[in-house]
């Protein structure tokens, strides 16, 4: 199946986010053209980066936050305040944050990609921050010092740490009321918000639980065992449901660590240290019959040289 250019934006965060390798971001416009824009000025490996129609932000092991222009490819912006590697960034209208390597999470004020300004730097952790994510109430932080905190976004104060798993938290996704974390414990586990509390915990990952997402119906996760999973989101959330039920399915075409992956209805996106991102048909399946079966999801792969 061909990749058209409806991939550009994919495959740029893909390969930035995921690799890390190079000190500059390259677009994919088509399988016939391989980059598009190539956005150079980082010093050192691209870890992260979030876009709109307009800019595209970045941070790096040059410890730097960049700002590009979508269009032209020129940088507008070059934010310096973390003393370590920049491992996440979540951007909307108004606000920036990020986090480090440096232990901390950084809220910057955006009036305009040519005018952000530092609001504050959240101290509380231990170790490398090492995933993030806000909305207009919470910011929620992930660890190697294996906890999750909650800051609230108005004010940026400390609202609750979340403790439980056993190794440093790689990554988390928060949505709603719920935060759905990955741990090198090999753990996943669903927290309520609110609460704090420790609703559920998904074994299967064989190692480091790497990315993470959930929508109303799944959790899908990805993992250095090369594999990706599908949980029952619901299920998960019903403490009567057998662990041994909220597995739908094991994908294992990846031959390397997943790194990274994103997925709606109809779409995983995955991304691997074998080179590869893989595009799979998010088919229904029947929970009685999907528990690690690749025979309802059909793959088309882009290599990354």
């Amino acid at each position: 199946r061909k990749i058209g250019s409806g991939c550009l934006r994919i495959l740029v965060c893909v390969e930035a986010c995921i690799y890390g390798l190079t000190s500059d971001v390259r677009g994919c416009s088509d399988m016939g053209q391989r980059y598009s824009t190539v956005l150079q000025g980082h010093t050192g490996s691209v870890l992260c980066l979030q876009y709109d129609d307009n800019i595209v932000v970045t941070g790096s092991v040059d410890f730097t936050i960049r700002v590009w222009d979508m269009h032209t490819g020129l940088m507008l912006n070059k934010l310096e305040h973390h003393i370590e590697n920049v491992m996440q960034l979540q951007f909307n209208m108004d606000t920036l944050v990020t986090c480090s390597k440096d232990c901390t999470v950084v809220v910057w004020d955006m009036k305009a990609p040519t005018n952000i300004v530092l609001r504050s730097t959240l101290i509380g952790h231990s170790a490398s921050v090492n995933a993030m994510e806000f909305d207009d109430k919470y910011i929620v932080s992930a660890s190697g010092d294996k906890t999750i905190k909650v800051w609230r976004m108005s004010t940026c104060e400390l609202v609750r740490t979340l403790q439980g798993h056993e190794r440093g938290v790689a990554c988390l996704h928060y949505r709603g009321q719920h935060v759905v974390s990955g741990s090198s414990d090999n753990t996943i586990r669903i927290w309520d918000i609110e609460s704090g509390a420790c609703l559920r915990v998904l074994e299967g990952h064989e190692e480091l639980v790497r990315c993470i997402g959930f929508d109303d119906k799944r959790i899908v996760s990805g993992s250095y065992d090369s594999t990706i999973k599908v949980w029952d989101f619901q299920a998960a959330l019903d403490p009567t449901t057998p662990a041994s039920s909220l597995c739908l399915r094991t994908l294992e075409e990846h031959t390397g660590r997943v790194f990274r992956l994103q997925f709606d209805d109809f779409q995983i996106v995955s991304s691997s240290h074998d080179d590869t991102i893989l595009i799979w048909d998010f088919l229904e399946a029947n929970n009685s019959n999907a528990s690690n079966a690749n025979t309802d999801v059909d793959i088309a792969v882009a290599t990354v040289l």
